[in-house]
Protein backbone atom coordinates (compact mmCIF):
# COMPACT_ATOMS: atom_id res chain seq x y z
CA UNK A 1 0.00 0.00 0.00
CA UNK A 2 1.27 3.43 -0.82
CA UNK A 3 2.72 5.08 2.41
CA UNK A 4 0.17 8.25 2.03
CA UNK A 5 -2.46 5.84 2.75
CA UNK A 6 -0.71 3.73 5.21
CA UNK A 7 -0.40 6.91 7.86
CA UNK A 8 1.50 5.31 10.33
CA UNK A 9 -1.77 2.28 10.94
CA UNK A 10 -2.49 -0.38 9.89
CA UNK A 11 -3.00 -1.13 6.19
CA UNK A 12 -6.69 -2.12 4.44
CA UNK A 13 -5.42 -5.52 4.15
CA UNK A 14 -4.03 -6.11 7.55
CA UNK A 15 -7.61 -4.50 8.86
CA UNK A 16 -9.06 -7.40 6.49
CA UNK A 17 -7.08 -10.55 7.85
CA UNK A 18 -7.86 -9.01 11.89
CA UNK A 19 -11.53 -8.75 10.99
CA UNK A 20 -10.98 -12.62 9.11
CA UNK A 21 -9.51 -13.86 12.42
CA UNK A 22 -11.85 -12.17 14.58
CA UNK A 23 -14.69 -13.70 13.08
CA UNK A 24 -13.53 -17.46 12.57
CA UNK A 25 -12.29 -17.46 16.04
CA UNK A 26 -14.41 -15.49 18.58
CA UNK A 27 -16.97 -14.81 16.13
CA UNK A 28 -17.09 -18.41 15.29
CA UNK A 29 -17.87 -18.28 11.45
CA UNK A 30 -18.80 -15.46 9.21
CA UNK A 31 -22.66 -14.44 9.05
CA UNK A 32 -24.30 -15.61 5.38
CA UNK A 33 -23.54 -13.13 2.91
CA UNK A 34 -27.09 -11.82 2.46
CA UNK A 35 -26.86 -11.12 6.69
CA UNK A 36 -24.17 -9.50 5.99
CA UNK A 37 -25.72 -6.95 3.48
CA UNK A 38 -28.35 -6.41 6.30
CA UNK A 39 -25.94 -5.72 9.39
CA UNK A 40 -24.17 -3.20 6.82
CA UNK A 41 -27.84 -1.39 5.90
CA UNK A 42 -28.26 -1.41 9.79
CA UNK A 43 -25.18 0.05 10.30
CA UNK A 44 -25.15 2.85 7.79
CA UNK A 45 -28.92 3.86 9.31
CA UNK A 46 -27.19 4.24 12.68
CA UNK A 47 -24.46 6.35 10.84
CA UNK A 48 -27.26 8.38 9.15
CA UNK A 49 -29.60 8.85 12.53
CA UNK A 50 -26.34 10.04 14.02
CA UNK A 51 -25.42 12.44 10.75
CA UNK A 52 -29.56 13.93 10.55
CA UNK A 53 -29.10 14.90 14.32
CA UNK A 54 -25.38 16.45 14.33
CA UNK A 55 -25.40 17.76 10.80
CA UNK A 56 -29.16 17.50 9.91
CA UNK A 57 -32.48 19.31 11.75
CA UNK A 58 -33.29 16.61 14.17
CA UNK A 59 -32.30 16.93 17.63
CA UNK A 60 -30.68 14.06 19.93
CA UNK A 61 -33.00 11.99 22.41
CA UNK A 62 -32.55 12.25 25.64
CA UNK A 63 -29.02 10.00 26.58
CA UNK A 64 -27.81 10.15 22.97
CA UNK A 65 -25.36 12.21 21.79
CA UNK A 66 -22.84 12.38 18.68
CA UNK A 67 -19.79 10.61 20.79
CA UNK A 68 -21.01 7.27 18.53
CA UNK A 69 -19.96 8.22 14.93
CA UNK A 70 -16.44 7.32 15.01
CA UNK A 71 -17.71 3.62 16.23
CA UNK A 72 -20.85 3.20 14.11
CA UNK A 73 -18.39 4.20 10.87
CA UNK A 74 -15.71 1.59 12.27
CA UNK A 75 -18.77 -1.23 12.11
CA UNK A 76 -19.29 0.22 8.49
CA UNK A 77 -15.69 -0.57 7.94
CA UNK A 78 -15.57 -3.89 9.79
CA UNK A 79 -18.92 -4.88 7.47
CA UNK A 80 -17.48 -3.92 4.41
CA UNK A 81 -14.54 -5.61 5.00
CA UNK A 82 -16.20 -9.21 6.16
CA UNK A 83 -18.26 -9.20 2.77
CA UNK A 84 -14.76 -8.37 0.98
CA UNK A 85 -13.20 -11.19 2.71
CA UNK A 86 -16.30 -13.20 1.73
CA UNK A 87 -16.11 -12.74 -1.58
CA UNK A 88 -12.41 -12.66 -1.73
CA UNK A 89 -12.08 -9.06 -2.40
CA UNK A 90 -8.43 -7.28 -1.46
CA UNK A 91 -10.33 -4.01 -0.14
CA UNK A 92 -6.39 -2.31 -0.38
CA UNK A 93 -6.05 -3.42 -4.00
CA UNK A 94 -9.45 -2.03 -4.68
CA UNK A 95 -9.28 0.80 -2.80
CA UNK A 96 -5.81 1.77 -4.81
CA UNK A 97 -7.32 1.05 -8.44
CA UNK A 98 -10.51 2.90 -7.26
CA UNK A 99 -8.91 6.18 -6.02
CA UNK A 100 -7.25 5.84 -9.79
CA UNK A 101 -10.15 5.49 -11.90
CA UNK A 102 -11.64 8.70 -9.76
CA UNK A 103 -8.62 10.22 -10.76
CA UNK A 104 -8.65 9.53 -14.35
CA UNK A 105 -12.36 10.50 -14.66
CA UNK A 106 -12.63 13.34 -12.68
CA UNK A 107 -9.58 15.37 -12.79
CA UNK A 108 -10.99 18.62 -14.19
CA UNK A 109 -14.74 17.60 -13.34
CA UNK A 110 -15.35 19.19 -10.09
CA UNK A 111 -12.88 21.70 -10.13
CA UNK A 112 -15.16 23.35 -13.02
CA UNK A 113 -18.02 22.31 -11.53
CA UNK A 114 -19.96 25.90 -10.35
CA UNK A 115 -22.38 24.31 -8.00
CA UNK A 116 -19.12 23.33 -5.51
CA UNK A 117 -18.26 26.74 -5.39
CA UNK A 118 -21.89 28.29 -3.75
CA UNK A 119 -22.17 28.30 -0.07
CA UNK A 120 -24.14 25.12 0.48
CA UNK A 121 -26.09 26.80 3.25
CA UNK A 122 -27.16 29.36 0.98
CA UNK A 123 -27.78 26.88 -1.94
Amino acid sequence: MSDNLRNNGITIREAQRSVDSWITTIGVRYFSPLTNMAVLTEEVGEVARIMARLHGDQSFKEGESGDELADELADVMWVVMAIANQNGIDLEDAFEKNLAKKTRRDTSRHINNPKLYKNPDNN
